[in-house]
């Protein structure tokens, strides 16, 4: 059947049919299904184009922002709301609680690409690992329960939750995933473990895995004996593992699962009972997961995937909170301040609180310090408004943090008890000095933050003071620990209670309703502090309440792990979109001269990392191609050509480049600043940020590099585009480069290329005596024997049509313009040994050991060979 016989419903009738064998088969096989079927090869062509193209639209997706293994396919496109069970079900649930049509919509297009990057469940053999990347009390939970959900609808059977370390957050984990997965289809689930029980190895496993049509639920801690047992146990199901596909999802990954001498083996050897795995990561505090040695098999660094999980709406996080540093290139205006929610705690109630060692813990007794009372205080004022204004969470928790030691926290509970006692005969008094205390307290507070930022309105005293007697009275103060008895129960019904505790009372267990916090506990690792902070989350009808009580010095430490945050979420956005995977780039985490990263055993790998552009390619790869656009486009080509005619005339002309390239050597830096204050990559190109770029350059001439650059015109060596004149004496042929997207599907206003240049190129300026060098670090050692502090900027003329033909999963380029697109790349050379690019001081794992399949990039050097 000729192309232009193909009706759209014969498309859409076949594809139909197609995604109906995907649903127990893999996209390859559905294909020979359809063949097998006699369907007619033409509209199969189109099936599998039509279907490629929804799968790269997926995996491309702006939000969440991710990077993946090169050649990694992805199959799942979506839910199906008309046929699948658990994600119409989870969506309800979500709606239910009052997450919002924004946040559902955030969490379907997150937990789809998660889906979309593990492999299909009808694969024969295969082990994914990837990692996402959430904030604190951020609903991770819920991003992974949607993906869990998804991933039953489409096949998988066995799903593994490691949840924490502790109890209660492996209690609180079975509880929720019972309510939203297997309350709603009891008939599709079964509990291998329960609310109330952890893992205990049921009889007969082979019958587990037998039956058919079945979701299995575990929910584990990541603890030595139970791994144990759940490794014999696995063991014993034989061959009926062989196809059983496994869904692992970490939570709390940076936990125990990295360099542990005892989890961390036997997590791996889970892992390893089964042929078809896949293993998720999630954390929000990835520190010690992207430093672990990448060239180590048998480890969980994430070499298939990162996602980057988008802050949700409402939630409040540590910018909010704290404030943070300006990051490079970040204009003042923009960079979020810091609510005036933070108290201090002066330096001299610290003794009053925490004892100084654990010998002095045998025996302290706290002191009912003036934060700790303020900070009660404030508790029972914010529940009794909350009362006051309705809705929202029906509990209300206040945390009292200040050691792990189990004896200090019993030493809290008098002093707390007695406050509750003497302030109920104070209000039962009608002691009007006290109240009048309380009333300048609570205007003063809701004058520093006020209701209405928050869209909320200010409760008024006298409503406050009508709730305040019952918030008191109702009042529990509950020690939470490892020892104790007496925890925090949400299901039961409201809770007003004051918590104190220590590590039971972190990672991972939402304190619900929390408003109040006094926490002076000094903790020097990132992960560790960022995790202790409960106070991290959502606050509906409460936003302008939450106070917190610390030392300065704490509340710094908070400010600078919101910086590290920040900068560590714009790595990984920036290399999304330079076309590099989780085995090529790692991710730069900056140090602080008090705080350590993680803990020593977990940076073993770790490496020193260049902190800013040092070795990094900067490249064009989205360009706005709607009508308002073609100003833009215009812009650009008059700053190229400026340029060019500056190097043709500054610099010193190579002649032995090859036919329609232009090659200018020692070319000043006053030229390349000229032109990146002319030139404007696309505000989607992250890394491109002008102001940035300029400020990087700056600061290396300074220092002594990138005075001379080299300066090259890419064009194409093809007899097929026009040629455009440059300026300088440059005329080349235009390069061809077609945006992603299928031709049946209307094109969005940002095209995206995706790939702007080839290693050849990128060599164009060394003396090479063999073949080009397939990876950049080859490149990057070469130009810093030849080349140290010189830049490279390449200039490709890029034809405004650029219609590659049928290529599959790319359409014409169509920019708006009779002239030129010009495209950009900037490779910046790696710092001397013992000099560095930036103040700051990163580290990453170390990817020197890692074997990386290199992507062909031939397709892109096509243009520049003879025809």
């Amino acid at each position: 059947m000729a192309a232009d016989e193909i009706s759209d419903e014969q498309v859409e009738q076949l594809y139909e049919v197609f995604l109906q064998f995907t649903e127990s088969m893999t996209p390859h096989d559905a294909v020979k299904n359809l063949r097998l079927f006699g369907a007619d090869e033409s509209v199969i062509e189109r099936v599998r184009e039509k279907h490629e193209a929804e799968s790269i639209r997926v995996r491309e997706l702006d939000e969440p922002p991710s990077v993946f293994l090169h050649g990694r396919p992805t199959w799942y496109t979506g839910p199906d709301m008309d046929k699948d069970k658990n994600w119409p079900a989870l969506v309800e649930s979500m709606r239910k609680k009052g997450f919002g049509e924004k946040n559902i919509e955030s969490v379907d297009e997150s937990s789809t690409k998660v889906v979309a990057l593990l492999d299909h469940p009808k694969q024969d053999e295969f082990q994914t690992k990837g990692l996402v990347v959430g904030f604190v009390q951020s609903g991770k939970t819920t991003n992974f329960t949607a993906v869990m959900a998804k991933a039953a609808d489409r096949g998988y059977k066995l799903f593994i939750v490691l949840s924490g370390i502790h109890n209660t957050l492996r209690r609180q984990t079975q509880i929720r995933l019972v309510k939203d997965l297997v309350d709603a289809n009891p008939g599709q689930w079964h509990q291998v473990t329960s609310e109330t029980r952890d893992f205990v190895p049921p009889p007969n496993p082979k019958a587990f895995f037998a039956a058919k049509g079945q979701c299995l639920l575990l929910v584990v801690k990541k603890n030595a004996a139970v791994l144990r047992k759940l490794s014999k146990w696995l063991g014993s199901a034989g061959e009926y593992l062989d196809k059983c596909p496994t869904l692992i999802i970490d939570d709390e990954a940076d936990q125990s699962t990295v360099a542990t001498t005892k989890i961390n083996p036997l997590l791996y050897d889970v892992l390893s009972k089964f042929p078809q795995v896949g293993y998720v990561g999630y954390t929000a505090t990835p520190f010690a997961n992207l430093l672990i040695d990448p060239s180590v098999a048998d480890d969980f660094y994430p070499r298939d995937f990162i996602v980057n999980l988008p802050q949700p709406e409402g939630y409040h996080g540590t910018e909010v909170l704290f404030g943070r540093d300006l990051l490079d290139g970040e204009d003042p205006e923009d960079l979020p301040g810091g609510w005036d929610m933070i108290r201090e705690v002066p330096e001299d109630e610290v003794p009053d609180l925490k004892p100084k060692n654990k010998k002095e813990a045998a025996y302290f007794e706290p002191g009912m310090t003036q934060s700790l009372r303020a900070a009660v205080e404030w508790f029972w004022l914010a529940t009794a408004a909350r009362r006051a204004r309705g809705g929202g969470n029906p509990h209300s928790t206040m945390l009292v943090h200040t050691t792990t030691e189990t004896l200090v926290h019993e030493a809290f509970k008098e002093p707390l008890l007695g406050l509750r006692s003497r302030t109920l005969r104070r209000l039962d008094a009608g002691d009007t000095a006290y109240v009048e205390r309380l009333r300048s307290m609570w205007d003063e507070e809701t004058a520093r933050v006020p209701a209405e930022d928050f869209g909320e309105t200010k409760v008024p005293f006298d409503a406050v003071l009508d709730e305040l007697r019952d918030v008191v009275r109702d009042t529990r103060v509950v020690i939470d620990n490892y020892r104790s008895n007496d925890r925090l129960n949400y299901e039961a019904g409201p809770v007003t209670a004051i918590a104190v505790g220590g590590n039971t009372l972190s990672r991972g267990l939402t304190l619900e309703g929390l408003i109040s916090s006094l926490f002076v506990r000094a903790v020097s690792a990132y992960d560790t502090l960022l995790q202790m902070g409960r106070w991290f989350g959502y606050r509906n009808h409460y936003a302008d309440l939450p106070r917190i009580w610390m030392t300065d010095e704490l509340a710094g430490w908070f400010k600078h792990l919101a910086t590290v945050e920040a900068d560590m979420r714009q790595d990984i956005n920036r290399y999304m979109t330079s076309n590099e995977t989780p085995l090529t780039f790692a991710v730069r985490l900056r140090s602080h001269p008090k705080m350590s990263i993680t803990s020593k055993a977990k940076m073993t790998s770790a490496v020193l990392a260049h902190a800013a552009y040092g070795g990094q390619l900067v490249e064009s790869r989205f360009f706005d191609v709607s009508d308002t656009g073609r100003e833009w486009l215009a812009r650009n080509a008059s700053a190229a050509r400026e340029l060019v005619a500056a190097a043709a005339k500054e610099g010193v002309a190579d002649d032995r480049v090859r036919d329609q390239t232009a090659l200018f050597t020692d070319v000043p830096y006053d030229d390349v600043l000229d032109f990146l204050n002319g030139y404007e990559f696309h505000k989607d190109s992250s890394d491109g940020d002008r102001d940035r770029l300029v400020s990087y350059i700056t600061k290396r001439v300074k220092a002594g590099a990138l005075r001379r650059w080299s300066v090259a015109v890419i064009g194409n060596g093809r007899n097929e585009t026009e040629a455009r004149d440059l300026g300088g004496g440059v005329s080349v042929r235009m390069v061809k480069r077609a945006r992603l997207g299928q031709r049946d599907t209307p094109p969005g206003p940002v095209a995206d290329i995706k790939t702007l240049s080839s290693r050849r190129d990128e060599a164009i300026d060394l003396d090479l005596d063999g073949p080009v060098p397939a990876k950049r670090e080859e490149i990057l050692r070469l130009r810093q024997k030849q080349r140290p502090d010189q830049g490279l900027l390449l200039i490709y003329p890029i034809e405004p049509e650029s219609d590659t033909g049928d290529k599959v999963g790319r359409r014409p380029l169509d920019a708006p313009t009779d002239d030129v697109v010009i495209g950009v790349s900037i490779l910046f050379p790696e710092p001397r040994p013992g000099s560095k690019d930036s103040d700051v001081e990163y580290w990453s794992a170390d990817l020197s050991n890692v074997e990386v399949e290199v992507e062909d990039d031939s397709v892109l050097e096509q243009d520049d060979e003879a025809a």
